[in-house]
């Protein structure tokens, strides 16, 4: 029986502690058995892994004509959510329209709003989804049906973070949710701007990496990820300028100065620990996966918060920067794109789960990114819930980075990031497939090795929680040149056209109505009455003002 304390990603920023206490092979495979999922394992199976983008044969990935593009709205008898929902596609119609002149060239299939009785209905399963679009679960990408890069709009509570996992399996998906509406124009702006405006970048990589003193995950992420990572991409991109800050230069002042205009490059990856709160805790939504960064003196900082000074957040780009046109970040990172609402990594078994933050979220660095007023990032790939070192190092084999240098190497060959990050879709559902028929095994009496199953398990959630916060269609803009000054755009001062008023819910336009019927019964019969004729005018009266209400 394995007694060896496992040390995971991530620091929780109220306590200064990791986020997840040392636990044994023993206690996490204890709850591994008590998970299954069926009806995804399913879908898995029909996943080869050789499949690397699983559109259909002949199709071109890069070229919206032939592969489709789509949005996902939810489903809802709500008046006040279909009002917004109205609003934020209003707020996005200059990214709707492009993308449709672009997916409809062949053929007016290929773009497709999923909104009202085609949109994502509440807890509704993969296969339902599908099969109500006649489209048969694990087949490749056929845009005539449905079309390859799809868009999620909506907040992990109404479409969760569950359905886009599984939705990624055989699509290219990313999501979107803002707070304001304003950031939802300002997102389409951007990325119209940088497909429309000629935005040619300089062919420039960064790697980011944090080493804190005594941090055995940031000491394997910086030594055996970000290091021969950025080697690898200078000697297959030797066109590419690449920049490496290791250790003492991964600081918070480095990020800030990668972040804020003329020294951010096309193409962002960080390695670190992502910042985590406990539930209720007022830093939590404005923090969650903020990276911490080589200002964290490591554990020796001792038992106590953690400062801001020590890690980058939202709260750290500013409106006055010059802007961050044409970005794609990848951070490595706990809770980096985002925050469900039950804990993917229990200690205990699966029906001990606890609720970790009052409800999913999509973390608002990257909300932040791609909204930045004067021209924000593209896309940001990260982790929703815990980053894993088994992403780059698997048990008994040492080092693995092929599937990072595939997605780099084709995302900087000009693919979409939809497409590019289909390499981890495929490690998932390897990884996935292999662990199911483990837990079948154990089921049918094999013993168990606590250790291999913790590792099968931990890798599968590493691999599937990898999530595009963006449109997945979207890709580097490159061009040769050497210009250091990034445009800037201006600021989108959205103006919606709707009415600004919220919609009457339901049960109000009955009451409504019915008073008014009412009304005007009791005019008719009082209208001759002379002890009621003040009544009966303020009666008219009311009936008029209720007429002007829609």
């Amino acid at each position: 029986m394995s007694t060896e304390q496992l040390v995971f990603n991530g620091i929780n920023g109220a306590t200064g502690e990791y986020l997840q206490p040392p636990s044994t092979a023993e206690s996490i495979s204890k709850r591994v058995q008590g998970e299954k999922d069926e009806q995804h394992l399913n879908q898995l199976r029909h996943k080869k892994p050789e499949e690397n983008l699983i559109v259909r044969a002949g199709i071109n990935s890069k070229n919206l004509a032939e592969t489709g593009w789509g949005i996902i709205f939810e489903a809802t008898t709500d008046n006040e959510a279909k009002y917004k929902q109205e609003q934020i596609k209003e707020a996005l119609s200059e990214l709707l329209k492009h993308r449709q002149q672009q997916a409809t060239q062949k053929d007016e299939r290929y773009y497709r709003e999923y909104t009202g009785v085609d949109g994502y209905r509440p807890s509704q399963t993969l296969n339902r989804f599908l099969g109500y679009h006649r489209v048969e679960i694990g087949q490749p990408a056929d845009p005539k049906r449905m079309p390859y890069y799809l868009l999620i709009v909506g907040d992990p509570e109404t479409i969760p973070y569950s359905f886009q996992y599984q939705l990624d399996v055989q699509y290219a998906v990313g999501r979107i949710y803002f707070d304001t509406l304003d950031e939802y124009a300002q997102y389409a702006h951007n990325v119209v701007a940088a497909e429309t405006g000629k935005l040619f970048l300089p062919r420039r990589a960064s790697f980011f990496g944090v080493r804190n003193s005594a941090d055995r995950a940031t000491q394997l992420s910086a030594d055996q990820l970000i290091k021969p990572l950025a080697d690898w991409v200078a000697k297959d991109k030797p066109d590419w300028q690449v920049q490496t800050f290791l250790k003492e230069e991964a600081t918070k002042a480095q990020l800030e100065q990668l972040l804020r205009g003329n020294d951010t490059p096309s193409l962002l990856f960080t390695a670190s620990h992502g910042i985590g709160f406990p539930n209720a805790d007022p830093r939590q939504l404005p923090h969650q996966g903020a990276l911490l960064c080589q200002d964290w003196p490591g554990l020796k900082w001792g038992r106590k918060p953690i400062p801001e000074d020590f890690y980058f957040s939202a709260d750290d780009i500013s409106n006055d920067d010059t802007g961050l046109l044409g970005l794609i970040s990848f951070h490595f990172a706990c809770y980096g794109a985002g925050m469900p609402k039950m804990e993917d990594f229990a200690h205990g078994t699966y029906d001990e789960r606890s609720s970790i933050a009052p409800y999913a979220f999509v973390a608002r660095l990257p909300q932040r990114l791609l909204s930045h007023p004067k021209g924000g990032a593209l896309a940001v790939i990260g982790h929703v819930e815990r980053a894993w070192g088994c992403s780059f190092i698997w048990p008994d084999a040492g080092q693995q980075l092929a599937v990072f240098e595939d997605t780099l190497k084709v995302l900087m060959e000009g693919y979409p990031v939809g497409a590019a990050l289909e390499y981890f879709n495929n490690r998932y559902a390897t990884i996935a497939t292999v662990l199911n028929k483990e837990l079948e095994n154990i089921t049918y009496g094999k013993v168990v090795d606590n250790l291999t199953l913790c590792d099968l398990w931990t890798a599968n959630n590493d691999a599937r929680n990898y999530a595009i916060v963006g449109d997945p269609a979207v890709r580097l803009m490159l061009g040769d040149t050497d210009e250091s000054k990034r445009p800037v755009i201006e600021p989108v001062n959205f103006q919606p056209t709707l009415k600004t008023e919220q919609p009457q819910n339901a049960e109000l336009k009955q009451a409504k109505n019915r008073l008014t019927e009412a009304l005007k019964q009791f005019i008719l019969l009082a209208d001759k009455e002379e002890q009621f004729n003040t009544a009966t005018s303020s009666a008219k009266g009311l009936v008029d003002e209720l007429k002007t209400l829609s």
